[in-house]
């Protein structure tokens, strides 16, 4: 009985122990039919972080699915940039936002005539063209509006845009009333549909987008004259009509092309935020079009390859997503016009002119003394800083950050008891902008008719903007013919007299 007992027993932990190995192999079946991480594409929308395997395919490109459709983004994000800027410059941003939602009624008509005459309604160059149709027709409304009545061109713009894409989704209704409307998937043209893309789709985005452009470069001198003064360019002789019809041209192709990947709403980021976001980091023409190319080029790489390695999040927005980023970059640390640069601009100008103010009341405080310079062998008095707050509405903190300032500079020593010193070269320097002061001074009295009790705080607001160029000018105007040391005299009683 126990033998029995204890048999019954092994038989039931063989048992379980065979069902944990069933459950095992079965578990582990399921594992192996599992997809691999390897096979997954854009079009995989599971959730979950990325393993290793797909960081490594999709950075070097491995599946023939990714690599269409970030070569497609790419070359579409390098010709946005390229045409954005000019028309960023030609204060058309706003175009291509009523030009890409006058696309859409074009695509549902396309589909509705060519289903109605038994083609494949679906076929992407009909849409496109569809598409390229009311695009025109929209941008002729436009010019329409601006042109033959006294209505402003964003006014135009907004009514354009509002009216066709009303158009378009009355059309899409329509459809959706169709026996094969339900298959027709327009609503992608929407938002786009990046994953979808096809290698002739990469094909067509890349070779209008280098047709493109190919006519930007060659017609580079008359888009920058257009650009930047479309009259000079009228008087010149270069049809202004003309060269605004190419570039809007441009932008209706790179618009058509652009909405299967990023769609008619997210198609004018595109076109404008590469370009503005280059801006930050130039003044000059070329480099700005060479750079929003690139930034716009790597917002359709990253955003791309973001979609390919998190398949949940959609490709054009990634896109999108990215170009903002690298513009929030740019805004911030752009060196031409970037915030964190102008701040730090703003604040050594600011420190410069506190420096000048403080040495120009030293001479001034100097010179009320009698004090004629150190060429004839007597030292240079020291000052203190009672006197010279009264010489300005200083605060002792001021004017302590602006005595810091020139002794960094090398112009005057800090003595005991709250008194400064300046050496030889801080007292030329000190003379020299009380010099320009009162060129300033003498010229807005002479030519500005500002009178003499206020010429000062006249002068003061810029004088700091004076270069030597318009200092000799200003001494040629005021009939000195060579320039010299001595500081002219003030023209108006000093505070301290």
């Amino acid at each position: 009985m126990l033998r029995w007992s204890g048999g019954l027993a092994g038989r039931r932990i063989r048992f379980a122990l065979l069902l944990l190995a069933a459950c095992g192999l079965i578990a582990s079946g399921t594992a192996a039919g599992e997809e691999p991480a390897a096979m997954r594409s854009l079009a995989n929308r599971e959730l979950g972080w990325p393993s290793t395997e797909q960081w490594r395919r999709v950075i070097f490109l491995q599946d023939h699915n990714t690599r269409v459709v970030v070569l497609g983004t790419t070359l579409l994000g390098l010709a946005a940039g390229t045409i954005g800027s000019f028309t960023l410059l030609r204060k058309r941003a706003l175009m291509g936002d009523a030009l890409s939602h006058a696309t859409l009624p074009g695509i549902g008509l396309a589909f509705i005539v060519a289903t109605q005459l038994g083609f494949d309604g679906k076929t992407l160059p009909v849409l496109l063209l569809g598409a390229a149709v009311t695009g025109m027709i929209g941008v002729a409304g436009i010019v329409f509006i601006r042109s033959l009545t006294r209505l402003s061109e964003d006014t135009a713009l907004g009514v354009v845009l509002s009216v066709f894409f009303g158009a378009g989704v009355a059309v899409l209704g329509v459809i959706q009333q169709m026996e094969s409307g339900h298959s027709a998937g327009l609503e992608s043209f929407i938002y786009g549909k990046t994953a979808s893309m096809l290698p002739s789709d990469a094909w067509l985005i890349g070779g209008t987008g280098f047709v493109s452009c190919l006519v930007c470069f060659a017609l580079f001198k008359e888009l920058k004259l257009l650009c930047f003064d479309d009259g000079f360019a009228g008087s010149e002789g270069y049809s202004v009509t003309l060269l605004d019809g190419i570039l809007m041209l441009l932008v209706v192709v790179v618009t058509i092309v652009g909405l299967q990947a990023v769609g008619l709403i997210l198609v004018i980021a595109l076109l404008v935020t590469p370009a503005a976001a280059a801006r930050f980091w130039t003044h000059q023409l070329t480099r700005m079009v060479l750079l929003a190319s690139g930034l716009g080029a790597i917002s359709g790489m990253l955003g791309s390859a973001t979609s390919a390695l998190f398949p949940q999040l959609p490709s054009g927005a990634m896109i999108v997503l990215v170009a903002t980023a690298l513009f929030l970059f740019s805004m911030m640390l752009g060196p031409a016009r970037g915030l964190l640069p102008r701040w730090l601009r703003r604040w050594r100008l600011n420190s410069s002119i506190e420096r000048q103010h403080l040495m120009r009341g030293i001479y001034e405080l100097l010179e009320s003394r009698g004090y004629q310079g150190p060429e004839n062998g007597d030292p240079i008095p020291s000052v203190s800083l009672d006197d010279l707050l009264r010489l300005r509405s200083w605060t002792m903190r001021r004017l302590k950050h602006g005595i810091r300032k020139a002794e960094e500079a090398g112009l005057l020593v800090q003595l005991p008891n709250q008194q400064i010193k300046v050496n030889k070269s801080g007292y030329h320097e000190a003379a020299r902008l009380t010099h320009e002061h009162r060129l300033w001074e003498m010229y807005l009295i002479t030519h500005a008719e500002v009178a003499a009790t206020q010429v000062d705080r006249s002068a003061d607001a810029i004088e700091h903007v004076l270069e030597p160029e318009m200092i000799d000018r200003l001494e040629r105007l005021l009939q000195q013919s060579q320039r010299s040391t001595r500081v002219v005299d003030s023209p108006h009683p000093l505070s301290h007299d």
